[in-house]
């Protein structure tokens, strides 16, 4: 926005930007801005793997939503829906076919696990599950393995992630892993 005078054309002070009604709500996103510019994390296992480190750290710190003896549940930090979740093994493995049996059983009951708190916690109309094994298939962490746990609502799909490559998020991440852990089934 510009000002007009008997002189030339001059900008007008950030501040006053905030005072203009123009009738758009503002959808501020900025934990998306390292995603947004590259940001990558490592494929190595331990720290530079975010799936290997999340466990070590406090539950609300590395969004532990539950945690069990071979895997555990994890909020997607950069989540396609609120209540976005993530089932990962502990073990860094990247393939499905690679999960021990136990593995294997318990990443099961914990995605019907999810799928119970989600419904619980947030009532969605249906979920997207499943997992991109391999940079080429869309995982954005290919060396290791986790399924996606993607609550929808009817009407959840708008122009802002075609369009705008945005996101809205309604609530909070420290907020829905508070609700889910709340929801948890105990059986």
């Amino acid at each position: 926005m510009t000002t007009q005078g008997s002189g030339p054309t001059t900008p007008e002070p950030a501040e006053h930007f905030a005072r203009v009604e123009d009738g758009f709500e503002r959808l501020w996103t900025p934990h998306r801005m390292a995603y947004i510019e590259g940001e990558k994390p490592s494929d190595d296992a331990g720290t530079g793997c975010p799936f290997c480190a999340a466990p070590g750290k406090s539950d609300a710190e590395g969004l532990v939503v539950h945690r069990g003896e071979h895997c555990y549940v994890v909020l997607n930090l950069f989540p396609y829906n609120p209540g976005h979740l993530l089932v990962c093994p502990y073990r860094h493995v990247s393939l499905y076919v690679d999960l021990t049996d136990e593995e294997t059983t318990e990443f099961t009951a914990l995605t019907k696990q999810a799928v119970r708190a989600l419904e619980a916690a947030s009532g969605p109309h249906g979920f997207n599950l499943g997992m991109n094994q391999g940079a080429v298939a869309g995982a954005g962490v290919a060396a290791h393995l986790h399924q996606h746990v993607v609550p929808r609502w009817s009407g959840d799909s708008n122009f802002l992630p075609i369009i705008g490559q945005t996101k809205a998020l309604p609530v909070l991440l420290e907020d829905t892993r508070s609700r889910l852990v709340a929801a948890w089934p105990t059986a």
